[in-house]
């Protein structure tokens, strides 16, 4: 197959899951408001979850089909780290003040949540063969799925007993069973793309000469965050903005699930032994970055650099830019 038809195909790819993930934000927005839920925890719960499809999709074929672990992993911590960077544009795209200012409180308890998972899995890819499995199953799977409803539970538990909006009865929504059925059409085709993804981006990693780890960090975890972007970008445009912040930091947490769910598929042991070491700087890169919103959502940073990012977007961007080279330079 040519470079250009493989190119096309990642294209359409990109097309139809940044298409769904607008239906699916717009279909979302509509369902939280039928439901009488927060945006955060619509965002966190929901959103993260559909949007998070083709990261599910993507894993389970690379380990079953293609038998590529590094494309596997690579793409799931890349897609966290993406979703980390894109917060660097809901920052600019907020004039007046940095997003920090206005976002939740409770967006720390997810995030908090994610540097859990996010260093247990590093833990995992530093000891590699030496962690406990069962079953070719590693221990960190039963864990990180454990964490991931954990935190589900403690945003729900704590959202709702902050919002008084959030225990009131919502009223009748007759539409609401169309905006269940357009939600569940566009997850089936983010599905179905992210499914047809990793064969396209194995071929172009042959074709280019790139390692997996790099491809999958950098380009197939750029393509199947599109619905993340689509998603966030919706919501600003909404005023959801902890619509917007919940959907990205639920995706990871969901993500991190994926690597379960890819262990799970990955026949010839523990998915994370056979990883290649340089993804542990992915997965130090994200808690990282995780830490830095942290801060920012309890400073709230009032002045912005050059008028146009605050100084932890700032943060953001440069450890994106260092984990990129260092995984285009390593990479396996």
């Amino acid at each position: 197959m040519t470079l250009a038809l493989l190119l096309l195909q990642f294209l359409l790819c990109a097309a139809l899951i940044g298409r769904a993930g607008y239906v699916l934000s717009a279909s979302a927005d509509r369902i939280a408001q039928a439901t009488g839920l927060t945006g955060g925890w619509i965002g966190l719960a929901l959103l993260a979850t559909v949007t998070s499809l083709p990261e599910l999709a993507s894993g389970i074929s690379a380990v079953a089909w293609i038998d590529a672990p590094n494309l596997a992993v690579g793409n799931v911590l890349g897609a966290c780290v993406f979703n980390l960077l894109f917060l660097v544009v809901v920052d600019a795209v907020q004039r007046r003040q940095p997003m920090y200012h206005h976002a939740s409180a409770s967006h720390l308890l997810s995030a908090s949540f994610g540097v859990v998972m996010l260093g247990f899995v590093a833990i995992s890819l530093v000891v590699r063969g030496g962690a406990p499995a069962a079953f070719n199953v590693g221990l960190y799977s039963p864990v990180l799925l454990a964490l991931y409803l954990l935190a589900l539970k403690s945003v729900f538990a704590h959202e709702h007993g902050r919002s008084p909006a959030a225990r009131e009865t919502p009223a009748a929504h007759p539409g609401l069973r169309r905006d269940l059925w357009r939600f569940a059409a566009a997850a089936a085709v983010v599905l179905a793309a992210g499914s047809w993804l990793p064969g396209i981006a194995d071929q172009l990693a042959r074709e280019m000469g790139w390692s997996r780890s790099f491809v999958g960090t950098l380009f197939m975890a750029l393509v199947t965050t599109l619905p993340e972007m689509a998603v966030t970008l919706s919501a600003l445009r909404l005023g959801a903005l902890d619509m917007a912040i919940g959907n990205l930091l639920g995706s990871n947490l969901f993500n991190l699930v994926v690597l379960a769910v890819d262990d799970l598929f990955y026949a010839r042991g523990p998915l994370l032994a056979d990883a290649a070491p340089v993804h542990i700087g992915s997965a130090a890169a994200a808690v990282l970055m995780t830490g830095l919103v942290m801060i920012g959502l309890v400073m709230r940073p009032q002045g912005r650099v050059l008028r146009v990012l605050s100084w932890i977007s700032v943060g953001l961007l440069a450890a994106y830019g260092l984990n990129a080279a260092f995984v285009y330079l390593h990479g396996a």
